[in-house]
């Protein structure tokens, strides 16, 4: 039996540097022997650059993929090296991942480019997770890290994936509930899933938030939080406009219309999970851990 579990989704920018990834591990310090699952999105800009890489190579310039892709390995290894040292494990699993698409830039492009995004964009979270992982381990958290693929069941739609929720329940029961049950982190990765044949897919741009929703379905969360770069839920968007203020609380339906118009601090596909199991949705600054946030309930 679960008590308590709360889910924590960390956003790219959460995530871009060294010192965000630091943070990160504090949040989680904070957080005491909770039963804790997180949902880690790629670091920074790391998706748009991998959506370089599939453009690339759907345009058969192989070279220019194979160059793209290392640049990305040479800046994951650098953010490695500053957060690990020269020595730690997760270099073998960061090549690990790196090689899962060096295989399909090899291969021919047969114009099923819906497919190909997602063996190649998916590996953004991947990476970041497994260096949140590792990090975390250095600050004696006993972390776990878990393939989301082998959770997150989907069908075959490529780049906007449904989920097989019944299955999905299954693999999380199986996969995820004894680790949280033995005390233990989870870490996982938002945005992608697989499908019977394990074929890797997306749950559509910007979709780790609703990875995090699916989590929070399947584990009865007590909570689920959004960690972003700004205080909360906001009136507009403080980059076009003036006197913006946070709001404390809003209602699934109020954000489920938010969203609807636009407003993009929440995923649009996130708030339904949640609300059917009645889990409160908690959009929280990382830049400021202690502030009171957003509530969605």
């Amino acid at each position: 039996m679960l008590e308590s579990v709360e889910v924590y989704k960390f956003g790219g920018a959460s995530v871009r540097d060294a010192e965000g990834i630091r943070n990160v591990g504090r949040i989680v310090q904070r957080h005491g022997s909770k039963q804790l699952a997180i949902v880690v999105s790629a670091i920074g800009k790391t998706t748009n650059a991998l959506e370089k890489v599939v453009a690339a190579y759907a345009k058969t310039e192989v070279d220019q993929a194979q160059s793209l892709l290392a640049e990305l390995k040479d800046q994951h290894y650098t953010l490695t090296r500053e957060l690990l040292g020269e020595t730690s494990a997760a270099y073998a699993k960061l090549n690990d991942a790196f090689v899962e698409v060096e295989w399909l830039l090899e291969e021919p492009y047969d114009n099923a480019y819906d497919y190909a995004y997602d063996q190649i964009v998916s590996i953004g979270e991947l990476l970041s997770s497994i260096v949140v992982h590792a990090y975390l381990r250095t600050l004696g958290i006993e972390a776990s890290w878990i393939d989301a693929r082998g959770v997150v069941r989907t069908d075959d739609l490529y780049r906007e994936a449904w989920v097989d929720w019944e299955t999905t329940q299954q693999q999380a029961d199986d996969k995820l509930r004894p680790v949280l049950q033995g005390g233990g982190v989870v870490v996982t990765q938002g945005f992608i899933g697989a499908t019977a044949d394990n074929e890797t897919t997306t749950l559509g741009r910007e979709g780790s938030d609703y990875s995090a929703a699916i989590l929070s379905y399947c584990l009865d969360a007590q909570r689920m939080s959004i960690w972003k770069d700004v205080p909360g839920v906001l009136t507009a968007d403080p980059r076009y406009f003036d006197n913006v203020t946070k709001l404390d609380h809003l209602s699934y339906r109020e954000a489920i219309e938010m969203t609807y118009y636009g407003a993009k601090v929440i995923h649009p596909k996130t708030i339904k999970p949640l609300q059917n199991k009645a889990i409160p949705l908690m959009v929280k600054s990382f830049v400021d851990p202690e502030g009171s946030g957003t509530r969605v309930d």
